[in-house]
């Protein structure tokens, strides 16, 4: 005589099962974790730096546009902006928002981080 035992969804939390619903799918193990691999090198991209005082309500801030790579990567990055010069921001579909007049700035780090064709746009 077989006892079955009534399993709770604890138990199931052993099993090690992924669900996808792309034909191109890695296992998990198998995924890359570089982050900061982009599908166009840095040295080719084109950053473009601007006051915007649209999106902040009338105030300045610094928009950074032209951006590829990964979704980390840019919040990576902006993590780093944000702390250089100590103001706050944010990234909003791919594009990076600092508060604040730091064009020069971004454009001097940029191209000393490898984005060669860093340029300010705007007036």
């Amino acid at each position: 005589m077989l006892i079955h035992e009534k399993k709770s969804l604890n138990d199931l939390s052993e099993l090690s099962m992924v669900f996808s619903t792309g034909s191109n799918s890695l296992p998990i193990d198998e995924e890359s974790n570089d982050q900061e691999e982009s599908t166009i090198p840095k040295h080719l991209q084109k950053i473009r730096i601007r006051l915007d005082t649209k999106l902040k309500g009338g105030k300045v801030a610094t928009l950074v546009t032209g951006l590829q790579g990964s979704a980390e990567y840019i919040e990576k990055l902006c993590k780093e902006l944000k702390q250089k010069c100590g103001v706050g921001g944010n990234v909003r579909e791919g594009e990076i928002l600092l508060q604040g007049n730091h064009v020069q700035k971004m454009i001097d780090h940029f191209i000393k981080i490898g984005y060669k064709d860093t340029k300010r746009s705007g007036g």
